[in-house]
């Protein structure tokens, strides 16, 4: 199932997609009741306590950085006000003069997770989306810490939809420029499976409904400019799209 979080009225709540119509999703259970899709706001879909973000977990991207891989998987966080949604736009912030896109899948969490298993994580996942760690990679350099350089506003999209019941072992994942493939890698890459990254962040910081846990990016990372438009297309989810535009001048 396709999820997607919408705005109709004055109510905000989760529905998935059948034709031109959405149905309303309470715990579980579709509402019989079609929506209009010309009636609906399609939203971000998720309001996330955090974003847990994974660097170095694909093998060919360790290799093209010339970077080693560590024992423990590397985590960073984003803050929640980086997230947005699908044709919503990445702003390039003016302090900064290189930022870079990195496509990912990302999962979607769905129950409280602390201190789980790696087996035992699958039935408290929601789904899963594709997203964009976009980096001011010049801050990322200069910081060595990455806050600053991850944390800038709209430098977390992800969408367009949650996908449900989804098998991520081998998943063609690609991120395309302008309509020119930029990144083309598959999650059989990975380092370390979603269950197990989850598994390792939950023995850390309790994840919450909502949450965010982005997984990694494939090798091909590169620069955007304004004007540009960057899809994430994940196989079985679908394309993330945004366009790329020029901070407004401080007035």
């Amino acid at each position: 199932m396709k999820v997607f979080r919408i705005k109709h009225g004055e109510k905000v709540f989760y529905a998935s997609l059948d034709g031109d119509h959405f149905r309303s999703l309470i715990a579980g259970r579709t509402e019989d009741n079609p929506i209009p899709l010309t009636e609906c706001l399609i939203l971000p879909i998720v309001v996330p306590s955090k974003i847990v973000c994974v660097g170095l977990n694909y093998r060919e991207h360790a290799e093209e950085l010339n970077m080693d891989m560590e024992e423990d998987p590397m985590i960073f966080l984003k803050p929640s006000s980086a997230v947005i949604g699908n044709n919503d736009a990445i702003v390039l912030p003016s302090v900064s003069e290189q930022v870079d896109y990195e496509g990912e899948l990302a999962v979607v969490i769905g129950q409280t997770i602390k201190n789980v298993a790696p087996d035992k994580v699958a039935p408290l996942i929601f789904g899963y989306t594709c997203a964009n760690d976009v980096t001011a990679r010049d801050f990322q350099r200069k910081d060595k810490l990455f806050t600053r350089a991850k944390g800038f506003d709209s430098f977390a999209p992800v969408g367009p939809c949650i996908k449900t019941d989804l098998n991520t072992a081998s998943l063609g994942i690609r991120t395309i420029v302008n309509g020119v493939v930029r990144q083309e890698g598959n999650t059989s890459d990975m380092i370390r499976t979603p269950a197990e990254l989850i598994s390792f962040i939950s023995h850390i910081m309790t994840l919450n409904p909502g949450d965010v846990v982005m997984t990694g990016t494939p090798k091909g990372i590169g620069t955007l400019n304004e004007g540009d438009t960057v899809e994430v297309e994940i196989e079985g989810i679908g394309k993330l799209s945004n366009k790329v535009i020029a901070e407004s001048p401080v007035q």
